[in-house]
């Protein structure tokens, strides 16, 4: 099922089905979010729980158990309940059941609140764990964003824009994706910009960490520009699919990292994931505004 949300400038559509933002349309119509391909990418806007990334093998280990979870978790794929509903804003929930603990054994309660407000939307994710013993995991956005802003623009006349004297690191990755050790310089034009061009993601993601907490989406060709804001979330992911030239890229707001190469990771000691202890909530909030000049 699809809920909209929608004020005087932006109309929001989320889909039950992980969550995922489906339609993110300002007050002339015009789309935001990438409607999907098949033969691309058919997601637009996931959200990414209690994993995020792959891992080796598809499996992780917890208290000496084998578990198998798949690429950026069971959230994607989970329908989600409705908690509560407003013109401006919906919640939805996700509680543990049978099928999730199977594949991760924790008590849970996640929630997901969408509000606009101006040209603004708020995404929060709420967490809380049920459970007697703590509980490990990652959380984060994967959504994807139609470039170029403009149709007489082409997608390599943008350009993400991290800020005055940024200076990002990106993390080594495997050619399958997986967290090698170290990180370098991301390479910026003046100090802030990465220009897109299709061949930036051959070698799949660009997975940075000490960014400023947002990114915007910009031309100098262009009056339409995409602000992520993500103060809580320590990485963030720039991606759309390998040797392809679509017209898309993903923002991706992340709290954690992948898998470390050829390792089966033990979620009670990997780095990264958030810990949370029993009957505490964990919140965060990030968002995505439409600016026009």
């Amino acid at each position: 099922m699809n809920y909209t949300i929608s004020n005087s400038y932006l109309t929001v559509e989320i889909s039950s089905k992980g969550g995922e933002l489906r339609s993110l349309r300002d007050v002339d119509g015009k789309e935001y979010i990438w409607q999907g391909d098949e033969e691309i990418w058919n997601d637009r806007g996931p959200n990414l729980f209690p994993y995020i990334g792959r891992m080796t093998g598809e499996i992780y280990q917890f208290q000496g158990k084998k578990y198998h979870m798949d690429i950026h978790g069971f959230l994607p794929t989970s329908e989600m309940m409705l908690l509560s509903e407003d013109k401006d804003c919906v919640t939805l929930e996700l509680e543990a059941s049978e099928k999730t603990l199977k594949q991760y054994p924790f008590l849970f309660k996640l929630e997901i609140t969408w509000k606009v407000i101006g040209g603004t939307l708020k995404i929060t994710y709420k967490v809380k764990n049920k459970d007697e013993k703590p509980m490990y995991f990652g959380i984060g956005g994967h959504p994807g964003f139609i470039v170029p802003l403009e149709k007489e623009n082409k997608f390599e006349d943008y350009r993400i824009d991290f800020g005055k004297d940024a200076s990002p690191k990106r993390i080594l990755m495997s050619e399958d994706c997986f967290v090698l050790e170290g990180n370098e310089n991301l390479e910026l034009s003046e100090g802030r910009y990465l220009k897109l061009t299709h061949d930036l993601f051959n070698h799949d993601a660009i997975i940075l960490k000490e960014t400023f907490g947002k990114v915007r989406i910009d031309s100098e060709k262009g009056k339409k520009r995409i602000v992520v804001s993500f103060p809580q979330m320590d990485y963030l992911g720039i991606w759309h699919r390998p040797f392809k030239t679509p017209d898309y890229v993903c923002i991706e707001p992340w709290s954690s990292l992948p898998s470390r190469k050829n390792v089966i990771e033990d979620i009670a000691q990997q780095p990264g994931l958030i810990e949370l202890g029993s009957n505490e909530i964990y919140q965060n909030t990030w968002s995505i505004t439409i600016e026009n000049s």
